[in-house]
């Protein structure tokens, strides 16, 4: 299925360090009511929506073209904005400008909602505005970050490990390790991603360390890893590796399971997690705090839970929704990873924000690409 190239997932490292985030990884959890998060405002269920008028962030692509019209004529809002951003740090720079950004919902990863909501930003979610939160899996309820979906509500997911070309590898691909010190026979012909957490992830989970480490010693043996690695590699690339896989000037490479491309009509192309395992992220939608159409907000959100609506994304970006009766209506194609199953995805560790100890993952990205 055709998508939209687009990086969704640069680091908030600059802008935890502007934001001074007070956000810990203790047990990987964030709820609403910490010190920065906001209480919720006293929300009318039978608001005038016609009165409200809808602003949005998000992705390019990741969205439907016709959204703006199909928003305005179902919940007869005065009309929907569509602001993209190129990357999270994009968008956290729009969202936290200044008092107002005149967004009402962004979409941005869940560790960037778990640093929105610990500066009380975020509009916590009212469940009663949205039902069509009923079509989640119950594994959405249970994401580290965000616990419940109390200020955020996730709207694609997925899970990172190798991709590779089946008949050009002499031995399936089990292990991270199988990227970090590669065979002979694959010497440069690897490529790693370098957004920041990502570049990290292989050697991180070969040490068998949290994906959330952020002691000292274990990002040094990270570094250790990625620098002797890096010899063997290609190149590092985040956005074409599926390209170069299919051209062969690549046979195995790190990616995000919906950037593999397993559908090609070749039939020669796979996708393993690692044995180590690796990582859940998460893409969410939340509601500013300073949005003076929080109704509509949180009606916008039921309008994207709908099946008929969600599942857009699953059949045109390659990305798996959280949304039961939105998949179960899904032509999967042959070979594709969207049969990856919530409980499977579960498995994964959760990415969430680490505060200001992010700037330590930068340095890691800044070192490794200096060399």
């Amino acid at each position: 299925m055709p998508r939209t190239r687009f990086t969704r997932r640069l680091p908030a490292a600059a802008v935890a360090a502007g934001l001074a985030l007070a956000v810990t990884a203790c047990g990987g959890e964030s709820s609403s009511t910490s010190a920065g998060a906001a209480a919720a405002d006293q929300l009318k269920p039978n608001a005038d929506l016609s009165k409200q008028t809808l602003r949005i962030t998000v992705w390019d692509g990741y969205t439907p073209k016709e959204l703006p019209e199909k928003v305005k004529e179902t919940l007869k809002v005065q009309g929907l904005d569509v602001k993209l951003h190129g990357t999270n740090e994009e968008a956290m720079a729009k969202l936290t400008a200044s008092g107002d950004s005149g967004i009402d919902v962004a979409f941005v990863s869940g560790q960037y909602a778990q640093a929105l909501n610990a500066q009380g930003l975020l509009e916590p979610i009212h469940p009663e505005l949205i039902p069509n939160l009923a079509n989640l899996y119950p594994e959405a309820t249970q994401l580290s970050y965000d616990k419940g979906n109390k200020y955020s509500v996730p709207y694609t997911w997925g899970t990172t490990g190798i991709c590779y070309r089946t008949d050009l590898v002499k031995a399936k691909p089990t292990s991270w390790n199988d990227l970090l010190k590669p065979p002979a026979w694959a010497e440069k012909k690897v490529t790693m991603m370098t957004t920041e957490r990502w570049l990290a992830l292989p050697a991180i989970k070969a040490l068998g360390y949290s994906v959330n480490t952020d002691k000292d010693e274990e990002i040094e043996k990270v570094r250790e890893l990625l620098m002797a690695q890096q010899p063997h590699l290609l190149t590092y690339d985040d956005t074409t590796f599926g390209d170069r896989l299919k051209s062969g000037e690549a046979i195995m490479v790190e990616a995000w399971d919906g950037w593999c491309p397993t559908t090609d009509p070749k039939g020669n192309i796979a996708f393993e997690v690692p044995k180590e395992g690796s990582d859940l992220w998460v893409d969410t939608m939340v509601i500013m705090k300073s949005s003076k159409n929080k109704e509509a907000a949180h009606a916008l959100i039921n309008y994207i839970l709908d099946p008929e609506i969600h599942s857009w994304a699953a059949e045109n970006i390659n990305y798996k929704v959280p949304n039961k009766p939105a998949m179960e209506q899904v032509q999967v194609p042959k070979g594709s990873l969207l049969g990856i199953t919530p409980a499977e995805l579960l498995d994964g560790e959760s990415i969430i924000d680490l505060g200001q100890a992010s700037t330590k993952y930068t340095r890691l990205s800044e070192d490794i690409k200096a060399q």
